[in-house]
């Protein structure tokens, strides 16, 4: 069974680039949500092995995601998906259990690189 991901995005073409540029590795993506209070449901229902996380939301910031996925799953593996210039936001969402970040607007191959990364493939 291939690799499932969360992918989670307020904005819908950051959900789909991000999506392209996994499936094209062949990932799996097994859901997209739009904020952190729908990436925590989901997490929930569906365990992906993997989440990138936007930062800025709206109803929960991806930083509040991360905290209360990580009081589900200790070892979820958490990529942080931040525009430039919010380098104290990846910090504390690194503190809150982020494995790695990656920043927007993003090129593929560090994408799949922090993938991978957090990933130990």
């Amino acid at each position: 069974m291939g690799v499932r991901v969360l992918i989670v995005d307020d904005a819908i073409f950051m959900r789909k680039m991000l999506g392209d540029i996994l499936r094209k590795e062949g990932y799996e993506i097994v859901a997209e949500a739009e904020n952190g209070k729908e990436a925590v449901e989901m997490y929930r229902e569906l365990k992906p092995d993997l989440v990138t996380m936007d930062i800025i939301m709206p109803d929960m910031s991806g930083i509040d995601a991360v905290k209360e996925i990580i009081k589900i799953d200790p070892d979820a593996k958490i990529i942080m998906v931040s525009a430039m210039g919010h380098q104290t936001l990846v910090i504390e969402a690194i503190q809150a259990g982020a494995k790695d970040y990656v920043v927007k607007p993003f090129q593929p191959s560090r994408v799949l690189e922090a993938v991978q990364r957090v990933l130990k493939l």
